[in-house]
């Protein structure tokens, strides 16, 4: 038997090993972020924050999911019963919950740049009785960096090695998910630590920015992608890049003479980026974090583009390499949700 991180909570989480499920019928899904489905009717997923959640009546029901290298949260009722941090496929039973309605819920935490994981259902048997999936009034998607990831962020030092990143980081602290429950909101997010609107953190992975990335439905894998005609389509949408354009100085053999020129060029093809992004998102309201280095190129973006800047300043950056710790990121959401002004 597997052992969880918080496996067996209060005796309702069972994680059992099976070649097929105990149960019989597959919840409905309200799917919150980029998923490939599979002929099989599972779902492939890799951007961070990616969320499943299903209702149901009765006291049981089983999660079954391939980990691959992720650690993945597991709720009842908005409250965390299990993590599951091994890779591998897991069959995870939750039972004795009661005979009233319920909701189902597994988050991906953690990010991994390459592969991804797959999620192939949520299941009730015959003492239990499927219901519509939960949806929400509003749509938010996030777009951004290791910010938005929530990279490292529940250390408490900076100092952090790889491994600790991966195992320390969750995108559910983030703003981004922060802010969506606040605002009663489905999410997406499409981030990736250290990429930037023209340039990546140290001048790496040149020519593979956010924006390139960002039509990937699996964000290692350069197919498939999203389609034309993706009818998810959000209310508000809440970019933060710029922080890996500037952040280190530019190397001998990169594409800018110096920081004028690199900033000449972050400004112009954000504001591509954005325009483009307005075009297929119609009446989306646009906010672009702001951060202390390069805040004045991200208010020219947003004259520029009718977007609203949101500045984001005075974080204490306590969490893994210097990046923002849970305070921080609460901070950031209220930032944002002041911006937004939605009741």
């Amino acid at each position: 038997m597997r052992l969880l991180t918080l496996a067996v909570l209060l005796g309702l989480a069972t994680p059992v090993f099976a070649q097929k499920t105990w149960a019989q019928t597959a919840l409905p899904l309200n799917i919150g972020g980029r998923v490939a489905p599979a002929p099989d009717g599972a779902y492939e997923f890799g951007w961070p924050g990616v969320y499943f959640e299903g209702r149901f009546k009765g006291p049981s029901v089983e999660v079954v999911v391939d980990t691959g290298a992720e650690h993945l949260a597991v709720s009842i009722d908005g409250v965390r019963k299990a993590e599951l941090t091994k890779a591998g496929e897991l069959h995870l039973l939750l039972d004795r919950l009661g005979p009233g309605e319920h909701v189902v819920r597994l988050d991906k935490l953690t990010e991994s740049q390459t592969g991804s994981a797959r999620f192939e259902g949520f299941f009730v048997g015959p003492r239990e009785g499927a219901l519509p999936a939960p949806s929400r009034p509003r749509r938010i998607e996030f777009i951004g960096d290791s910010y938005t990831v929530g990279y490292g962020v529940r250390s408490t030092s900076r100092d952090c090695t790889e491994q600790q990143v991966h195992d320390l980081t969750d995108t559910s602290l983030a703003f981004g998910p922060i802010l969506a429950g606040r605002l009663d909101a489905d999410y997406r997010i499409e981030a990736f630590s250290g990429r930037g609107v023209v340039r990546n953190y140290n001048g790496l992975a040149p020519g593979e920015t956010l924006p390139v990335l960002l039509p990937r439905i699996i964000p290692g894998q350069a197919e498939p992608r999203v389609a034309a005609d993706d009818p998810w389509t959000p209310d508000i949408v809440v970019i933060g890049l710029g922080t890996n354009d500037f952040s280190t100085p530019l190397h001998p053999g990169e594409a800018w003479a110096d920081e004028a020129a690199l900033r000449k060029d972050y400004r112009e093809r954000y504001v591509a980026f954005v325009e483009g992004l307005k075009a297929n998102r119609p009446g989306a309201r646009v906010f672009l974090i702001a951060g202390d280095t390069f805040d004045v190129d991200v208010g020219e973006v947003a004259d520029r583009t009718g977007a609203t800047a949101v500045r984001i300043t005075g974080l204490d950056r306590g969490a893994c390499h210097g990046h923002p710790s849970v305070a921080d990121q609460r901070m950031m959401a209220d930032r944002l949700e002041a911006a937004i002004g939605v009741k």
